[in-house]
């Protein structure tokens, strides 16, 4: 599987850069034509699923992800359980001494119809689109 890596620095502190990595609706809105719907209540904690649904009518590819390890404000996983998009995604907050927050983003992106000669494509489209929605969830 590919896996995507993107390094960011931020000034926020982490607890606020928390607050925003872990805003899952606010995740669809940065990518064209998605929207995410959180299934489970609250959206904070082990066990949460939601749905990243991209497409267009009836042209959709969903990303359904379940919380499986939620340690504010350091370290979320998220395993995708999708029948098309499968894999794994880390966001991990390390404070920078000076001020200001370190994320560190893995993603292991794999998408079941496509065949395996196309994950560098994937891996550079994804570093792409969460790079993109990283820098907007981020931008005071």
């Amino acid at each position: 599987m590919p896996v995507v890596r993107i390094i960011r620095r931020t000034p926020l502190p982490p607890d606020e850069t928390w607050r925003r990595l872990t805003d899952w609706e606010r995740h669809g809105a940065q990518v064209p034509l998605t929207r995410t719907v959180v299934e489970t209540e609250p959206p904070t904690h082990a066990g949460t699923r939601f749905t990243a649904r991209t497409g267009v009518g009836r042209v959709t590819v969903d990303d359904t992800m379940e919380i499986v390890v939620w340690e504010p404000p350091r370290l979320v996983r998220l395993e995708k359980r999708g029948r098309t998009v499968t894999g794994w995604a880390e966001i991990e907050l390390r404070p920078v001494p000076a001020g200001g927050t370190e994320v560190h983003w893995r993603e292991d992106l794999r998408v079941r119809p496509l065949p395996r000669v196309l994950d560098p494509l994937v891996a550079r489209a994804g570093h792409y689109l969460f790079g993109r929605a990283m820098t907007r969830l981020l931008r005071p």
